[in-house]
């Protein structure tokens, strides 16, 4: 029980965007993942969860942006994002949620 547990920890949240919509028609789906995950952590945290064989992982860090809110600056935390490249036949529905 505790591994299922470690992989919820890994992988955060599915990044629903224009862009990954698009990424999504060619076997790719993009992650939301812990900033100390490292890409064979993501690739069994995402093929323990989905059951679906992934075939590669690309990792990026978004840097935290300064935002001011009503007149006080405020920065945003760093998100880093998976790109999991899947094996062809197979999908992800995000739809329904980790």
């Amino acid at each position: 029980m505790a591994i299922a547990i470690n992989h919820y920890d890994v992988v955060l949240s599915p990044v629903i965007t224009e862009k990954s919509t698009e990424a999504s028609e060619n076997n790719q789906m993009v992650f939301r993942v812990a900033k100390s995950a490292t890409k064979p952590e993501i690739k069994a945290a995402i093929e323990a969860l989905f059951q679906v064989k992934v075939t590669g992982v690309n990792t990026l860090v978004r840097k935290g942006k300064v935002k001011k809110f009503r007149g006080i600056k405020g920065r945003q935390s760093d998100v880093k994002h998976a790109i999991v490249t899947l094996q062809d036949g197979q999908s992800i529905d995000v739809t329904t949620g980790l």
